[in-house]
Formats: structure tokens, C-alpha cells, sequence
């Protein structure tokens, strides 16, 4: 069944529409020293080839603001400055060309520094996201709504939508994190019933790896089950390249967006007679650049190996010592176990090319 949105407003962060029906974006963030102009670059790059469609740079101080410049004359994807605080390091990363800025306009100085940020920012046809964090609520809002709940996250949310929807300005995404699941999706549901602006799912300080990775899944899956969420970050302690993988494996598990390989390996029982850990991590590593999305198996035994291998765009089901290597559900050689990821790789490659050359042959 498909999935049925929540209708937005769209904004625009660069040439990436947000909300509005608009597909749900994969957002990173580097986590380079944003003053490093060629370490911030080559990371957005590496991004930008796994996917990621919107990135986020931190804004500490003017040396990282003056830096902005530099990093977006080499870059493709739309940068977000992330400000706090001050509101010249704001108006430096507008005037250094940004696409969005990650501000809350109660933090960075009393209503004319505000002023000059908003009017800048409607200037440019700059979105502002306001991203409230459980970690740093305001106390009045801690006060008046019984500490860290939903509510108040929403009302410290609404109060700083408050403030540029009194300036005219609406081109407002919202994000309200949390690093407890279950206050992130009741602070969620509780905005998307009560503005119509597009919200940015997250579940902050997820964590590393397989930890951070399965909660944000649950996080941000709920809540785009339920049609919420119009632009995704997964936040994940390590390689920022990880997030945009399982962004679009979040995307994919729930048939909203399809990117890159769907990787089905088996679970290793003691039938396998092959190393599917091994090829399975290898094949998955080496492929994370194809756009294509293609079904890959790597399956170790005879039991279901050579059903899901036939189901695969390319598959491999695993023997004593070989596979056998499947391309669209037909058999094309029989390969040694130590060739295998090699192999498998090389197939999905050429299938992808294959692919490509026919799409723009019949453009």
C-alpha cells in the first residue's frame, strides 16, 4: 500500500525542492573543520557520490564563515550553513552564497539582528530551518510544558516560526530531534498537526553504526510511514558517506525512493558453504556509487540460494567451494569461491552501464 504524504509548502534549498509532494531528500552533514576548505570539499564530494542531495556545514566563527565561499564555487549540492548564536556569522554565509541556514531566530540577537538576517535571507530566496533539539531547550519552554516533552518542543518551535512569520518571511523547513524515539514521534505528529511547513525527520546523536542506523530507521520509518517527513537526516557517529546510504535504505525499505543496490544476503546458517559475510561486505562496500537501482544476491547454500539468486538483477547462490553466477534469473558461469565478490562486483558494473547506455540511446 502506498504511502499517502502529508501535503506541505514547498521550499526550495538550491535546485532541491522541499515539501510539496516534492521526492523526500537525503540530507548529511560534514563533519570536517568547515575552515579545511579541501577536506570539506573532497568529504561533499564523497557525499555527493553516494546520493546525498542537501549537505549541512557547521559555522563556528568567521574563519569558517569566510571559508563558504570557497567550498560552494567547488561543490553541486546545495550547502546549509548551520548557525548558532551569532547572527553576523549569518549573514556571512548569505553573502558567501549558501543555499539554506539552520537557525533559530530566538538564539542569535534581539529582533533587529533578526531583521537584517530575514530580510537578507528573503533577498536571496533563502529557506531557514529551524531545528529545535531536545538537548538545548529553552528553559522557559522546559518550565511551562513539564520539562523535556513534545510540547514543549513544539511551542519552542512555534515561537521561533513565530518570529519570521511576523517579519513576512515563510520559506520555513522545521525539525524537532530528539535521541529518544518516542519523544521524537510525538513531538513529530504534534507539529505536523498544527503548521503546514515541511518538516526535516531526524533522530539526533542516534549513535554508531548498526546501533545508530537501526534507531534512526525506526524514528524516521514511523514517521514516514505515516506520511510525515519531507527531507530525512540520519545521524550517525562516524563516516557522514554512512548516513546517505541508510537514508536511502530507509527511502527504499518503505518503496518511497529507490537508489543504488538492494543487497539480499542470507543469514549464514549452517548449511552455508560459502564466505557470504565476506562477499556480502566486500560487494556492498565496492557498489556504493552506483546510482542504478539494482537487486544483488549473495546467497551461501542450495536450499533458497538459487530462487533469490534468480530473482536478483545479479545474484550468486553459494556450492562447496563456487557459486553460481545469475544474471536476470539465468545462469551465466560457475565461479571459485575466492572470485566471487570480484566477480559479482564486475557483473552488477557492467549491468549498470548496460543500463545506463540504453536509457540515453532512447532519450
Amino acid at each position: 500500500m502506498a504511502v499517502r504524504r502529508r501535503p506541505t509548502r514547498q521550499v526550495y534549498v538550491g535546485h532541491v525542492a522541499v515539501g510539496g509532494g516534492a521526492p523526500i531528500s537525503v540530507q548529511s552533514m560534514t563533519n570536517t573543520d568547515t575552515r579545511d576548505v579541501a577536506a570539506t570539499v573532497a568529504q561533499i564530494k564523497r557525499l555527493s557520490r553516494a546520493g546525498c542531495e542537501i549537505v549541512r556545514l557547521a559555522v563556528p566563527d568567521t574563519a569558517a564563515a569566510a571559508a563558504l565561499a570557497a567550498i560552494k564555487k567547488q561543490v553541486e549540492i546545495p550547502i546549509v550553513a548551520d548557525i548558532h548564536f551569532d547572527y553576523r556569522l549569518a549573514l556571512a554565509a548569505l553573502e558567501a552564497g549558501v543555499d539554506g541556514l539552520r537557525l533559530n531566530p530566538g538564539n542569535i540577537g534581539g529582533p533587529e539582528k533578526v531583521r537584517a538576517v530575514v530580510k537578507e535571507a528573503a533577498a536571496r530566496q533563502v529557506p531557514i530551518r529551524i531545528g529545535v533539539n531536545a538537548g538545548s531547550l529553552e528553559k522557559e519552554a522546559m518550565a511551562a510544558h513539564g520539562g523535556v516533552t513534545a510540547a514543549a518542543m513544539v511551542a519552542s518551535a512555534l515561537k521561533h516560526v513565530r518570529i519570521l512569520e511576523d517579519m513576512g518571511f515563510y520559506d520555513i523547513k522545521i525539525s524537532l530531534k530528539a535521541a529518544e524515539v518516542p519523544l521524537m514521534l510525538e513531538a513529530y505528529r504534534r507539529m505536523a498537526e498544527v503548521v503546514d511547513y515541511p518538516l526535516h525527520l531526524g533522530v539526533t546523536e542516534a549513535g554508531p553504526g548498526l546501533a545508530g542506523a537501526v534507531k534512526s530507521a525506526v524514528g524516521i520509518g514511523i514517521l514516514l510511514s505515516e506520511g510525515i517527513g519531507d527531507t530525512i537526516r540520519v545521524s550517525l557517529t562516524g563516516d557522514p558517506v554512512q548516513e546517505v546510504v541508510a537514508g536511502f535504505a530507509i527511502l527504499s525499505s518503505l518503496g518511497l525512493r529507490h537508489r543504488g543496490i538492494d543487497l539480499i544476503s542470507c543469514p549464514t546458517c549452517g548449511r552455508c558453504q560459502i564466505d557470504v559475510e565476506g562477499v556480502a561486505a566486500r560487494v556492498q562496500q565496492e557498489l556504493q556509487d552506483i546510482p542504478k537501482p539494482l537487486k544483488v544476491a549473495v546467497m551461501g547454500c542450495a536450499v533458497n540460494g538459487p530462487g533469490e539468486a534468480r530473482q536478483a538483477d545479479v545474484g550468486i547462490a553459494g556450492g562447496p567451494g563456487f557459486g553460481l553466477l545469475f544474471r536476470h534469473g539465468r545462469p551465466v558461469r560457475k565461479i571459485e569461491e575466492g572470485d566471487m565478490a570480484r566477480v559479482l562486483i564486475e557483473e552488477v558494473r557492467r549491468l549498470a552501464a548496460e543500463e545506463e547506455e540504453d536509457k540515453d540511446a532512447h532519450k
